[in-house]
């Protein structure tokens, strides 16, 4: 079914929809996918359009630098803000490998240790400093305005990791689909997550 803004009630101000960007051929072929930067496939612009079509018009539209959230986010009809901080996770030399090509030992350093970073890439830890400013940043507008944020797995997880007051090791307990919506409510008591990882409907 096509997704729905509150079952059909008026929506209200003071949501954070954090968007991931639509797909492209490493996604499809299963790659980790960090700061490469490829375009979207026929199906991720589809999927840009519908994403655009499902939520209200925001009054505020940020985006990753990276090629596949500029170009998800220009279906929602607003200039998009670029903040880096909402970059995909640096894999370093891991960029563009298949997982089941990652050594053992690696996978059980990083799911243990936020500290951890691969050859040349980026820890979790430091993933969630920025993320976590980011968030602090788009707090007090997402408080009055439908905000959209396009950014990339990594960025949402820690994003969630933030609204949930949880440390960043969370985010292996976590999947999150192409084109997909998680939605944070802004309330007086603090952040408060709605909706994860739902998806509008869009072309086969």
């Amino acid at each position: 079914m096509p997704l729905r803004w509150q079952s059909g009630r008026p929506y209200r101000r003071g949501v954070l929809l954090l968007v991931r960007h639509g797909e492209t051929a490493p996604n499809v072929d299963g790659l980790l996918l960090g700061r490469a930067d490829p375009p979207l496939t026929e199906r991720g612009q589809a999927q840009a359009r519908a994403l655009a079509a499902a939520v209200p018009v925001p009054e505020l539209v940020v985006s990753s630098p990276l090629r596949r959230a500029v170009d998800t986010a220009a279906a929602f009809g607003a200039p998009a803000q670029v903040d880096e901080r909402w970059i995909e996770l640096d894999y370093g030399d891991l960029d563009g490998r298949h997982p089941a090509a990652v050594p053992g030992d690696v996978w059980a350093r990083w799911r243990t240790d936020a500290s951890f970073a691969p050859p040349g890439g980026e820890s979790l830890s430091s993933l969630g400093r920025r993320v976590r400013s980011a968030c602090d940043a788009l707090a007090e507008p997402a408080a009055e305005a439908v905000v959209v944020v396009v950014t990339h797995v990594s960025p949402i997880k820690a994003a969630l990791s933030w609204a949930l007051g949880c440390g960043e090791l969370v985010a292996w307990r976590m999947y999150v689909e192409d084109a997909c919506i998680t939605r944070i409510d802004i309330e007086a008591g603090g952040p408060v997550l709605r909706w994860f990882n739902r998806g509008p409907l869009t072309a086969p």
